[in-house]
């Protein structure tokens, strides 16, 4: 980077500083953000060391010493969740606030870039929260410390300060996001669902992980959020506009508007049905090779991830035994329901119900618990792999009989989901030609409905079928 470019970042830094600073020294001056901060600072903490200490006193009764181990960091965790949670208000006031207090004009009328006015109000929103998050976390420890009750080890102490902090930003980006979006503090409350239901379920999460005592997991949970910020901060960089901002007088919710928009996009291509469906074909074959690469990718580390999992967890030896299926192969398909229309109906749904779910969380979560989710049968796969080598059995024979003829249709809709989820999520956190963020999403939606009917809704029913009707016959043959 040349001296120019360093000049630049400086300037950039010291310019979100000068509004991050006005913002700080407005909400030292507002009690309804102090109070809270002071008592999630000083109260909370205290109240979760006697609620430890009492714990610990409850369940050593019992001799449940390892509970007592594990729910002081769960603690320490909550103490410092606790205090940046009013990150989150401060955050969905940061624009639609400015909006109401009639200050906003006056703010988009300097000389300041977008970016910077960005960055300042992220930095101002995270400031005060994330302060009073460290201060609470040390007084939990000191009082712990002076009671001889526990002293943390380095490295807990490390995760849980960047948790602390990534988590603030994390919710500070979609918090800005919103109230940019927005032209009231209202609409941007009632948005913040958005942004408290994830970190909910995201702080349960991290709390099973604890109390589980996988620490080492901490680390790559640090690291997604990470990524997840810096996502959220691009997706509100791209798409704050300040002439926009100023241009927006109500929050409309159009559904007229957005059904057309979303039915124009979707049938784009031709009026019969055979011109629609290969234009779908041909964009698809474009659009989504790169994300189809990538998805690939993620689909082979699942596979490979199943087979070494085989090692540490084998099956029985017995349910590893192909030889002599014979009826009664028949017999246990028919058992569960694996047989004629009922088991065709079954695993359509299920196959079906598996891409649609990737898709809905995969959009809340950038795609990540999507691909998950898809990856999940190849891990799967990789681990019946695993078991059925270990136990001596010949693998190819095992996948040409009981994978490879619906697998071969399977694999592609589960490949195509993911990549149509991938090209959904880039485009959403990058929105272009002046579209808002909601329009780009109801294009992007428009997208992923085209490529689910027009390709792999249909391969999703040809494979049930083959692995109700065709599967078995050739796994009978082989075997």
């Amino acid at each position: 980077m040349g001296i120019f470019g360093k000049i630049q970042i400086r300037k950039k830094a010291r310019n979100s500083w000068i509004i991050a600073r006005r913002e700080i020294r407005d909400q030292l001056r507002d009690w309804r953000i102090i109070t809270p901060i002071i008592l999630m600072t000083l109260f909370f903490p205290l109240l979760m060391n006697f609620t430890a200490r009492e714990s610990i006193n409850f369940v050593n009764k019992y001799g449940a010493y390892l509970i007592a181990d594990r729910l002081l960091p769960f603690l320490m965790m909550v103490v410092g969740f606790f205090p940046i949670s009013i990150s989150l208000v401060i955050a969905l006031e940061s624009f639609a606030g400015e909006r109401e207090r009639k200050t906003l004009e006056p703010l988009l009328a300097t000389p300041f870039s977008d970016e910077e006015l960005y960055l300042g109000k992220i930095a101002a929103s995270i400031f005060m929260p994330l302060g009073a998050a460290y201060l609470g976390t040390m007084v939990y420890l000191i009082a712990l410390t002076a009671m001889h009750e526990w002293e943390p080890p380095a490295i807990l102490l490390v995760q849980m300060f960047l948790l602390t902090t990534v988590q603030a930003f994390v919710m500070v980006s979609g918090a800005v996001v919103v109230s940019s979006q927005v032209t009231s503090v209202r609409g941007a409350n009632l948005l913040a669902s958005f942004i408290i239901v994830p970190m909910s379920q995201l702080v349960i999460g991290e709390s099973l992980i604890m109390f589980w005592g996988q620490y080492n997991v901490l680390w790559w949970m640090v690291i997604g959020l990470v990524i997840l910020g810096l996502l959220l901060g691009r997706m509100g960089l791209h798409s704050f506009n300040r002439e926009a901002l100023l241009g927006r007088e109500l929050d409309v919710l159009d559904l007229r508007w957005a059904g057309r928009t979303f039915w124009r996009s979707f049938r784009r291509g031709g009026e019969t049905f055979g011109h629609w469906l290969r234009s779908v074909i041909k964009e698809t074959m474009v659009q989504l090779r790169f994300p189809a690469l990538i998805v690939s990718v993620f689909l082979s580390v699942a596979l490979v991830v199943g087979i070494r999992y085989a090692a540490q967890y084998p099956l029985p030896a017995d349910l590893m035994n192909f030889d002599g299926l014979g009826s009664g192969f028949e017999r246990q398909l028919a058992s569960i329901g694996l047989i004629g229309g009922q088991g065709w109906l079954w695993v359509l749904w299920n196959n079906t119900r598996a891409i649609l779910l990737s898709f809905i969380t995969g959009v809340f979560t950038f795609g990540t618990a999507g691909i998950l989710l898809l990856m999940a049968p190849l891990a799967i796969l990789g681990y019946f792999i695993g078991n059925v080598s270990m136990m001596g059995q010949p693998v190819i024979p095992f996948l040409v009989g009981m994978v490879l003829p619906h697998a071969i249709l399977e694999v592609p809709a589960i490949l195509l989901g993911g990549a149509a989820l991938l090209k959904a999520v880039v485009a959403g956190i990058s929105p272009t030609d002046g579209r808002s963020i909601g329009e780009t999403w109801i294009l992007e939606l428009a997208e992923w409905a085209r490529v689910f009917i027009g390709i792999i809704l249909p391969l999703v029913v040809v494979a049930a079928a083959v692995e109700i009707y065709i599967t078995p016959k050739i796994a009978l043959l082989i075997f």
